[in-house]
């Protein structure tokens, strides 16, 4: 903002410290008191060079923080695209009220919508809104159990579900585990990213798929797609066992191809199924016991 002076009194500019926005000016040797602050336009902008502010985390935490839009963030956690009515129950709203949770979501760059001939559908608009998702369940707490068919969904998604495009649960960190134990996925230090304060390594860890691991997914049908948008292996912490699972292209390479051979079957609300092909693969080809999932 800025500090204007009596007309024909000599001015004088300070900037307030980084960050606040502000150019403050008044005479010269005189008090700035009774002074009025204005904001100057942005096309100042240039001359004062470029500023650096915080992010507004305040605008999206209030997006997210309403129980219908968090319930339809949730519901979109699986990576698939869901109808506005789907959205609806799940956030137990009427359809009409869900028409502005979703308007406002999709403005705020949190959600995106995708058309098939005259209906529409919506989906989160990329893997950073899961991770924040994820990342702050890690922080709520449960909710209150008020009906067994809720205890056996909250057992269920415990056990194996889909963490946006890759599986997480027991069965997402027992993968995970496997591929270590077996040397296809090594664990390093990313040197870009400073030791987790809650678990001790957390983000100041990194997932390396190996030449060795690759060839022997690449045998079982896990192939991936070269992307810069995405890393290869992503150590996602899970939220419900507090243990590391695999995200990334990886991650979601080997979900696919798990639903595809049969061995996996999305089910409602994010939970995921091991068929009775998947039991006998996956302690084959990974040596998950399944029994042991619980």
């Amino acid at each position: 903002m800025r500090c204007l002076a009596r007309a024909g009194t000599e001015m004088k500019s300070h900037v307030l410290p980084q960050g606040s926005g502000y150019l403050v000016a008044w005479p010269a040797g005189k008090k700035c008191g009774g002074l009025i602050l204005r904001r100057p336009p942005k096309r100042w902008s240039s001359s004062l060079g470029s500023v650096p502010t915080d992010p507004d985390i305040s605008t999206v935490a209030a997006l997210m923080g309403e129980p219908a839009r968090a319930a339809v963030l949730v519901a979109l956690l699986d990576g698939r695209a869901l109808a506005a009515s789907t959205l609806a129950a799940e956030a137990t709203v009427a359809p009409s009220t869900i028409s502005g949770h979703l308007s406002r979501l999709v403005d705020g760059g949190l959600i995106k919508v995708e058309a098939s001939g005259r209906y529409r559908y919506f989906r989160l608009a990329s893997p950073a809104v899961a991770e924040a998702v994820e990342a702050l369940a890690r922080l709520a707490p449960s909710e209150p159990i008020r009906s067994l068919r809720q205890s056996m969904h909250r057992d269920a998604i415990r056990r194996a579900r889909s963490c946006y495009d890759h599986l997480a649960g027991r069965l997402g960190v027992a993968l995970a585990d496997s591929l270590v134990t077996s040397g296809a996925v090594v664990v390093d230090r990313d040197p870009n990213q400073g030791p987790d304060p809650v678990v001790g390594a957390g983000r100041s860890l990194r997932y390396c798929l190996t030449s060795e691991g690759r060839a022997r997914l690449a045998d079982l049908g896990v192939l991936l797609t070269p992307s810069r948008q995405r890393p290869i292996a992503r150590y996602c912490l899970d939220w419900s066992e507090q243990r590391p699972h695999l995200g990334g292209q990886l991650g979601a390479a080997i979900f696919d191809c798990l639903v595809d051979k049969g061995w996996l079957e999305r089910a409602e609300r994010r939970v995921v199924r091991i068929t009775p092909s998947g039991r006998a693969g996956l302690l084959q080809d990974f040596d998950i016991d399944v029994t042991a999932l619980g």
